[in-house]
């Protein structure tokens, strides 16, 4: 996700108006001088600590790169987990990193499901000398899921994505999501390969628990598909077959 600020310069409180509304209008189309090296974080339960590659894309200006944690709710945190440093200069074309550090009060998590947080990356720019000036700022935030080393995945195991079921409700499917990860659905589609449903809104599945997806069951069809987010930041998908009210995953033949 990116967040546009806007710093005002001597420039009037319309204008400023005008200017945010602009920015959240190209914000698709602006490129950031501050880049991360990823869209999501795994920290797993056996490290002490998880380092963030972030560079400086613009060539002619420093830039002081912020970065905070917030909780599940966006409230800021300093503990379970911290930032270091919290605010670093970058120079124009340079490279720096961002460590995420465990504290003692981590023991204190779940140990049989991930928590959920949200890393932030904020770019701040240099002060313009020029009067009038409108300064855009950009904002990375990012999912961060603490993983405990008990429910660390075996290697060459299955996705747990698959464990996931349909049950019809109504006219739509609620997922119910049995495993202890989460789970980030973002497209739903009648085959694999196929365009994706219009006005399919993205899901989110917490651990053990479910949610409705927002398109009628007769959209998805008899053997649904669901695209989900994996650690890399890939995109899966799944198909499902139904009989009767209950749907499972096909899994795929080796």
């Amino acid at each position: 996700m990116i967040m546009t600020y806007v710093k005002r310069r001597g420039i009037s409180k319309l204008s400023a108006v005008i200017a945010v509304l602009l920015g959240f209008m190209t914000a698709w189309q602006v490129q950031g001088a501050i880049a991360l090296d990823r869209t999501r974080v795994i920290f797993d339960g056996d490290l002490k600590s998880v380092s963030l590659n972030i560079s400086n894309q613009n060539k002619q200006l420093p830039y002081l790169a912020q970065g905070w944690l917030e909780d599940e709710r966006g409230n800021k945190i300093l503990s379970p987990l911290t930032v270091l440093p919290p605010v670093q200069r970058i120079e124009p074309g340079k490279a720096s990193q961002v460590k995420l550090l465990a504290l003692s009060k981590i023991a204190q998590l779940p140990q049989d499901r991930e928590t959920l947080y949200y890393f932030n990356l904020r770019e701040i720019p240099p002060k313009s000398s020029k009067p009038n000036t409108l300064q855009i700022a950009l904002q990375t935030r990012i999912k961060l899921f603490y993983r405990p080393a008990a429910i660390a995945p075996q290697q060459n195991a299955a996705p747990w994505q698959e464990k996931l079921t349909l049950t019809k409700i109504g006219n739509t499917y609620r997922v119910n999501n049995p495993t202890p990860y989460y789970v980030t659905i973002v497209d739903g589609g009648v085959k694999k390969g196929s365009p994706g449903i219009t006005g399919f809104e993205p899901l989110m599945l917490p651990p053990k628990g479910n949610g409705m997806l927002n398109v009628s069951s007769a959209a998805l069809g008899q053997t649904p598909v669901l695209t989900y987010v994996n650690d890399y930041g890939g995109r899966p998908q799944l198909t499902f077959t139904c009989s009767g009210s209950e749907c499972h995953v096909v899994m795929d033949k080796p």
